[in-house]
């Protein structure tokens, strides 16, 4: 075998290798931030149980999650939080399911004299999922919810 044909035979594998490397790398490319099966319950005030609402979205990214802020609002109210709005307000607790993703609920206190204050009717929750680097996803509307007495 020539010397030649060696060469180009290891550089056409060389070629191949780098190619397919490359591909690898496209494949595994990084993860977007994502909120997905977003849920929010209300449960209103029966007997001796307070009201209560519940929201819970399963939150990914390929850098892990670091928080996940949550702001309920009533629809009546014409509010269209920015992203900007949503660095100030409450946080979900998040737990860590895998490596990338994370379960996060919120569940705030509702007290008595709260609840006969909340404008019945349709609610949406915004939310704003922060990952570990750095990178943020605003979901004006992740989910919907009503409140009735």
């Amino acid at each position: 075998m020539s010397k030649r044909l060696v060469v180009s035979s290891v550089v056409g594998v060389a070629v191949f290798g780098a190619v397919v490397a490359g591909g690898l790398a496209v494949a595994a490319a990084a993860t977007e931030l994502t909120v997905d099966h977003a849920t929010a319950r209300y449960t209103p005030a029966s007997g001796k149980k307070t009201a209560s609402l519940t929201f819970t979205a399963d939150v990914r990214d390929d850098s892990g999650v670091k928080s996940l802020n949550v702001l309920a609002w009533p629809a009546d109210s014409k509010l269209d939080p920015t992203e900007r709005d949503m660095r100030d307000v409450d946080r979900a607790t998040c737990a860590k399911v895998s490596a990338e993703k994370a379960v996060c609920t919120y569940a705030p206190p509702i007290t008595e004299k709260e609840a006969a204050r909340l404008t019945e009717g349709t609610w949406y929750v915004s939310v704003l999922a922060t990952a570990k680097d750095g990178d943020t996803t605003f979901v004006p509307k992740a989910a919907e919810f009503t409140v009735v007495r």
